[in-house]
């Protein structure tokens, strides 16, 4: 059974069709055939990456002139065919979608229809970036792939496990009622994995541990940090948008609201200025005064710059600052886990944070590669089945 992953950005594409099936033993494996990246849709440096993944895995780059998702979507399908991943579109059994915003009423892996597809337009307006992208792909499937399950996976349905004491501000309650402005938390597929992953780890390890207490860091150009229990989310990092929270690459994370307040009334900003300001130029890029990139300020800061070495201390005191917080929410942590670019790959950046939390003598610290990817299909799968 063949399954395509989606997650559409708003000038991006990025897929993976995975092979599941079943050894003569009945043991289920999943192998993922292909992988496809469109970047820069509707724009000049527009490139497209696609990656047959066999024993000789070879990736082949080149320039594209694509303007709107479905035509990179027919691109990546006639790729698929021309080398060989598929026979015929017939064998996709069904696309999982990535869709950022699912509101409060989406928890659960979804199988789409024209009512839902309503729903999520309507949930465009709190993730404008987003949904209206993860729409495109949808309608785009549908019509090139009339015979394939589409199901949607959203990014906010791990999260809704939170407590009414994590997700609401104390702000008038009008708000949340009447406009849904609220906590949400992102990143939600990625946690679940590394969550579930480490879940397994501990189960060997600590066999008698019935409700793990996790703290998972995803840390890469966006940042977030969830708390866990049993393998559900009892807090998160990010809120109402994806820029609550930790600094990020060009994101600002959690400031104080007043600051806003300054640059409208003091300082003239529009909201299309401010918009700007805390989502593009700030975070890790303003902190270092010289890139966005964690890479690019760690071998700034061995070279003696004195911003990009203040930014690594930053960022890794605020990491630390919130899993003592979450610590605290938990009532103890049993393990600790890194993903995401950063996560997984700036040990500068782990062995400052584990210094500060050298007191809590975490048994379990974990880098687990985070799996979107294949989360979404395994999701898939499990609801299609249950179809």
């Amino acid at each position: 059974m063949k399954i395509l992953v989606l997650n559409s950005g708003s000038s991006s594409i990025k897929a993976t069709l995975f092979d599941f099936s079943k050894s003569p033993s009945g043991k289920e494996t999943q192998t993922e055939i292909a992988k496809a990246v469109i970047d820069g849709i509707g724009l000049k440096r527009c490139k497209f990456i696609f990656t047959k993944l066999t024993k000789t895995t070879a990736t082949n780059i080149e320039k594209c002139h694509i303007t709107h998702h479905e035509e990179g979507i027919k691109l990546i399908l006639e790729t698929l065919l021309k080398t060989k991943c598929l026979k015929d579109l017939g064998e996709i059994t069904a696309v999982g979608h990535r869709v950022v915003h699912g509101g409060e009423k989406y928890t659960k892996p979804t199988l789409l229809n024209n009512k839902i597809l309503k729903e999520i337009e309507k949930l465009s307006s709190l993730a404008p970036l987003h949904n209206p992208a993860n729409l495109a792909s949808i309608k785009a499937c549908q019509k090139l792939l009339p015979q394939a399950k589409q199901t949607a996976v959203f990014d906010t349905a791990f999260h809704q496990t939170m407590p009414e004491k994590a997700y609401l501000y104390a702000i008038p309650k009008q708000f949340y009622k009447k406009h849904q402005i609220r906590r949400y938390g992102f990143h939600g597929t990625s946690h679940k994995y590394v969550i579930n992953e480490a879940l397994k780890i501990l189960k060997k390890s600590s066999p008698r541990l019935t409700a793990p207490k996790i703290i998972s860091c995803h840390l890469g150009n966006g940042s977030s940090i969830t708390a866990s229990i049993a393998g559900k989310c009892i807090d998160t990092t990010m809120g109402f948008t994806p820029m609550e929270g930790l600094p990020m690459g060009t994101r600002s994370g959690s400031i104080d609201p007043g600051i806003i307040l300054h640059l409208t009334n003091n300082l003239k900003f529009t909201t299309k200025e401010i918009d700007n300001l805390l989502n593009h130029k700030s975070g890790l890029l303003a902190l270092s005064d010289l890139s966005s990139d964690m890479r690019d300020i760690h071998q700034a800061a061995e070279k003696g710059h004195k911003a990009s070495v203040l930014t690594i201390e930053i960022l890794s005191y605020q990491i630390a600052k919130q899993c003592g917080a979450y610590t605290a929410a938990l009532q103890g942590i049993d393990a600790l886990i890194f993903t995401g670019g950063i996560g997984e790959h700036a040990f500068y950046i782990r062995d400052k944070v584990c210094a500060y939390l050298k007191f809590l003598h975490i048994k379990k610290i974990l880098i687990i590669p985070t799996n979107e990817e294949k989360q979404i299909a395994m999701e898939t799968i499990e609801l299609i089945s249950e179809c």
